[in-house]
């Protein structure tokens, strides 16, 4: 029976395929993921140049339509688009169904600097929580930490790597400032009561004398 590494167990079972292991020293039984990689390497990346992300995924497009998807593929003798037509009927549908990332959820030892590692990346949590296991979610363009179901963070996602997001009300000294702020914040002053003129409203006498032409 073989021992799956637990994220790629995860994985298989959030997108609903059954991984099958391979015989040792027989390339024939295994996919050609890796001759995919160096097709892009060796064959679509050489000579050119790209403005941005954006600019580089237009080119590839354009290079798969014009160029890949159309030879005739030396295992398969056929050009990838017939190919896939007829695979296509074979597959599961996947939209709406959230990405494995978004659905991963992970378990983290907050360290001695109250801090967990994501993704080569370090983000704090609530100091108070220092050895304890805390589980991190994907949420759109951030992270959600929790303890005990608890929501004790929610930090954005750090571009890059070995990045650190540090709360500072996270920390020890926290608890101990936000007393200091509250017993020194000078108390509210009490309005002070209207004075007569504020009150009582002031005419010009010549409103009365009109008053008294009409009565």
């Amino acid at each position: 029976m073989p021992r799956w590494n637990p994220t790629f167990e995860a994985f298989a079972r959030h997108w609903g395929f059954e991984p099958r292991v391979c015989r040792a020293y027989r390339p024939q039984t295994k996919g050609k993921v890796e001759s995919g990689v160096n097709y892009v390497t060796r064959n679509f990346l050489p000579g050119r140049v790209f403005r941005d992300l954006e600019d580089f995924n237009a080119q590839l497009h354009d290079g798969l339509r014009t160029v890949a998807d159309v030879r005739v593929h030396g295992t398969t003798h056929q050009r990838p688009m017939d190919r896939f037509a007829e695979e296509a009927p074979a597959l599961v549908v996947t939209a709406g169904q959230a990405s494995f990332l978004e659905a991963l959820v992970r378990d983290r030892v907050v360290a001695d600097d109250w801090l967990v590692a994501i993704d080569s990346n370090r983000y704090s949590v609530p100091c108070r929580l220092i050895g304890q296991t805390v589980q991190v979610v994907r949420a759109g363009g951030g992270w959600q930490i929790r303890y005990r179901g608890e929501l004790v963070a929610e930090p954005a996602v750090l571009a890059g790597r070995h990045q650190l997001s540090v709360d500072p009300d996270h920390g020890p000294g926290a608890a101990a400032r936000n007393a200091r702020q509250r017993y020194t914040t000078p108390p509210e002053k009490t309005p002070s009561p209207p004075t007569w003129h504020e009150v009582v409203e002031v005419r010009d006498l010549q409103v009365y004398e009109q008053i008294l032409e009409v009565v």
